[in-house]
C-alpha cells in the first residue's frame, strides 16, 4: 500500500505545485489504483509516474470546486483511448453524474467502458468488500465536501507450515483445514488443533484523505487511529481569521485534528503557492510544534503504509 501525492498546490496550478490529486496504489493488494480527486492535468502528472490509467479502478472526489474536478473528462477519456475496459467507478457529492455527463456529451465521448457513479452517504460504508471499507463525512467547506477513511480489513494469521513439518504432517489438503483453524485426526492417531498452529491476525490499515475544511469535528472522526492522516493547510498558523473566512485550514488547525484523532502520521497538502521552498518548510515546522510526526508533502512524492507490526519491529 502506497500514496503518491500528483497534486499538492491549492486553487490554481503552479510551477512547482499542480492542483489536487492523490494516488492510492494498491497493486499488492488488489492490482488496481483508487485516486482521490482529480485536478486540472492530473493525467500529465501521471505520465511522469508508473501509474496506468487502465489501473484506476475507482476515483472519490472530495468536491466540486474546479481544482479537484477539471481533470476528469481528460482522464476518463484517455483510459478509454488506452486500451482501459473494466468498469470506472466513481464516488462523490451530487452533481458529480452530470458534470461528467455532460462533459463527454459535449464532447461526443465514447468510452469502451462502463462509468458507475456512487452519491456519497454517511450513514454507512459507501464501499466494502472482502479487503476493505470506505467511509465519508461532511466536513465544512461552504460547498459539500467529504473526507474518505479507508479502512483494510484484518488479516487472517499466518499458518505456521515449519512447525507442522517439524511434527512430520504433510503438505495438502491438511493444511487448508488447519489454516481455517479446524482439528484434524492424523492417522497415526494424533489430534491436531488448527487454531494451535496459526499466527495472531495481522491489524489492517487505516488511511483518512480530507477534502477542504475548517477544522470540524468530524475530520477528527474520520482520522481515528489512522495510520496516515491526509489534511489540507492553505494558510499558516497566524492567518486563522482568513483561514476561516475561506473555509480552509491553518498548519496549527490540521496539526489539532491529527492529535485529537491519535493518528500516526500527518501529510499536508493543498499547499498556497504563497509558500515556497523555506516558507513551505516553515509550515511544516508549524504542524510539528503542535503534531511532531508531520510531513509537507510535495508533488511526485510516495509514502508507503507499512503494518504496524513491521513498522514496531
Amino acid at each position: 500500500m502506497e500514496l503518491q501525492f500528483l497534486g499538492t498546490g491549492a486553487g490554481v496550478p503552479a510551477k512547482h505545485r499542480n492542483v489536487t490529486s492523490i494516488a492510492l496504489k494498491l497493486l499488492d493488494e488488489r492490482n488496481e489504483v483508487w485516486l482521490f480527486d482529480c485536478g486540472e492535468g492530473t493525467q500529465m502528472q501521471i505520465l511522469r509516474t508508473t501509474i496506468r490509467p487502465r489501473k484506476i479502478g475507482k476515483i472519490f472526489i472530495t468536491h466540486l470546486h474546479g481544482d479537484h474536478i477539471f481533470g476528469l473528462p481528460g482522464l476518463i477519456s484517455s483510459r478509454s483511448f488506452q486500451g482501459g475496459d473494466t468498469p470506472l467507478e466513481i464516488y462523490g457529492p451530487k452533481g458529480i453524474e452530470e458534470y461528467i455527463k455532460v462533459s463527454l456529451g459535449i464532447s461526443q465521448t465514447r468510452l469502451s467502458y462502463p462509468l458507475k457513479f456512487i452519491e456519497l452517504n454517511e450513514t454507512a460504508p459507501i464501499f466494502t468488500d472482502q479487503q476493505f471499507s470506505v467511509y465519508t463525512k461532511k466536513l465544512n467547506h461552504g460547498i459539500d465536501s467529504f473526507g474518505y477513511r479507508v479502512v483494510e480489513h484484518d488479516h487472517k494469521g499466518e499458518l505456521q507450515v515449519d512447525r507442522l513439518k517439524e511434527l512430520g504432517i504433510p503438505a495438502g489438503p491438511l493444511y487448508g483445514k488447519l489454516k481455517q483453524g479446524e482439528t484434524i485426526q492424523l492417522e497415526d492417531g494424533r489430534t491436531i488443533n488448527g487454531k494451535d498452529f496459526v499466527g495472531p491476525d495481522k491489524k489492517g490499515r487505516i488511511v483518512t484523505i480530507l477534502g477542504d475544511t475548517r477544522k470540524t469535528h468530524n475530520s477528527v472522526v474520520l482520522a481515528e487511529n489512522s495510520d496516515i492522516l491526509v489534511h489540507e493547510s492553505t494558510f499558516n498558523k497566524d492567518e486563522a481569521r482568513m483561514a476561516h473566512n475561506y473555509f480552509h485550514s491553518t498548519t496549527h488547525q490540521a496539526a489539532e485534528v491529527a492529535k485529537e484523532a491519535q493518528a500516526k502520521r500527518l501529510l499536508l497538502t493543498h499547499i498556497s503557492a504563497r509558500y515556497l521552498g523555506k516558507a513551505a518548510l516553515e509550515l511544516e515546522k508549524e504542524a510539528q510544534e503542535v503534531f511532531e510526526n508531520t510531513t509537507i508533502m510535495k508533488d511526485f512524492d510516495s509514502i508507503e503504509i507499512p503494518f504496524r507490526e513491521e513498522e514496531e519491529a
